[in-house]
């Protein structure tokens, strides 16, 4: 029975966009475009997501592209904007199944300092019964060891946890550990997939 929901927290329950500042700096698209895939990319992002400093990032990424040293210093001093709000139909689900004692966990890709700011802008990210955070454990989703630290930490059976996550990668990993799992986009009605579980959504 599947009595334990899981939570990702980027463009889950937190909006992050690291789109919104640059159109501010680059005022053409292709440009942003560009440099986010190949500057200041996924997988650059994702090494402070496992634990790399962002002096040290900065500093690969400078060498790689000298010429872009602001824009790359740009990105963390501006982070703040990549995040503009919460998605806050899904905080309101959170609140309802934590007040109708559902167990409730959250597994997060992110920087340390990062989930800092935003568990200060939005105190919500501190009441997950635990939380597992990959610049913490050095390793992220979709590696099947970081839902395994959630699952011993915490007693728990996979068959008895669904994932909810917006990236298909990452939901396919929670499902390889043997989890349930919902890869969330815009046009998914949350609420109606936990119902459809039967959770009291």
């Amino acid at each position: 029975m599947i009595d334990t929901v899981v939570f990702d927290v980027g463009n889950v329950l937190v909006a992050w966009d690291p789109r919104i500042p640059f159109a501010r700096l680059f005022d053409d698209e292709k440009k942003i475009d560009w440099f986010l895939a190949e500057v200041c990319s996924y997988d650059w992002n994702l090494q402070q997501d496992l634990g790399r400093d962002w002096a040290e990032a900065e500093a690969e990424a400078i060498a790689r592209y000298p010429d872009y040293a602001e824009e790359i210093r740009f990105y963390r001093r501006n982070w703040g904007e990549m995040v503009p709000g919460d998605l806050a139909v899904n905080v309101r689900i959170k609140e309802r199944l934590e007040k109708a004692g559902v167990p409730v966990y959250a597994i997060t890709n992110f920087a340390l300092d990062t989930f800092d700011e935003a568990r200060a802008r939005f105190p919500y990210l501190y009441s997950f019964r635990d939380t597992v955070i990959s610049a913490v454990e050095r390793v992220a989703k979709p590696e099947a060891r970081i839902f395994h630290i959630l699952l011993e930490r915490n007693n728990l059976r996979a068959e008895q946890c669904v994932f909810i996550d917006d990236s298909a990668a990452n939901a396919a990993g929670a499902r390889a550990v043997g989890m349930a799992a919902i890869h969330y986009t815009p046009d998914v009605d949350l609420a109606l997939e936990l119902r459809g579980l039967g959770f009291p959504v």
